[in-house]
This record gives structure tokens, sequence and C-alpha cells, in this order.
């Protein structure tokens, strides 16, 4: 899949008017989820993806595995995409199902490892709600 491919494919999936909210989102997904991940786990997630869109896992991102919650997250995509926080939390959850088709589950599983399990935490898990909705099932390690 190239960019336009798979901007198309979000603008589509979301529902957008143009390309440029579609890679509006995207950026503010992968960029914070970059953030929020240690580089080489972003570097791995990054490898499956159009260098467009890979870049911004790696390139955009000046620190990676930054300690920040699911509100956190949900916070800074929001306010990257100019969008309400419901609507930035769902645009998170279709880009990264939409990833998840183009990259190795075991790169999936990775990032799964990545975010906390904690009872208090345990909100991470929305961002695979339609992941998991489509029935893609977690491996025993």
């Amino acid at each position: 899949m190239n960019f336009d491919e798979f901007t198309g494919e979000v603008q589509h999936r979301l529902e957008l008017p143009g390309t440029g909210e579609a890679v509006r989102a995207i950026r503010a997904t992968l960029t914070t989820l970059g953030q929020r991940i240690p580089e080489g786990n972003a570097e791995d997630l990054a490898a499956s993806l159009p260098m467009e869109i890979k870049w911004y896992l790696t390139g955009a991102v000046h620190e990676h595995g930054q300690r920040f919650d699911w509100t956190e997250f949900v916070g800074r995509v929001s306010e990257i995409e100019g969008i309400e926080r419901s609507d930035a939390a769902y645009h998170a959850q279709v880009i990264i199902d939409l990833v998840s088709t183009l990259v190795p589950d075991s790169d999936v599983q990775q990032l799964r490892n990545q975010l906390p399990e904690a009872e208090d935490d345990e909100n991470w898990r929305k961002l695979f709600a339609v992941l998991d909705a489509g029935g893609w099932q977690e491996q025993e390690a």
C-alpha cells in the first residue's frame, strides 16, 4: 500500500471530506503513538508502512518512550488534529486498525506489550477496540 492508498483508506473509513483531514488524523495518531513507545518499537512498527507514513512514527518524534496515559494520548491527538476528544479516540482506533493490516502480527503484539495493562490504565485497550471487534486474536507469548 502506498501513501495515496493509505490516506484514501483512512479518509474512507473515517468518512472525512478530504485528504488533508485524513493526513492530519494520521499525523496526530502516529506522532503521538511514536512519542509514547520506545524508538526501536516505533521503527519496527513503521517498517511496513509507506515512507511518508512511517515518518510520523519516527522522524517527526523528538522524544520517544514518554510516559503518559490514555487520557493524555487522546488529548494530544485531539489537539494536533483539532477535533473533539471522542472523535480523536475513534480516529486513533481506526488508524491503528489499518496499520495492523500492514504490519506483521508480531509488531502489533509488541505494540500492545508496550502499553500499560495495569487496572488503572486499562483504557489503553481502547486503542485496539476496532481491531479486536474485527476478530484479531491476541497471540500467547
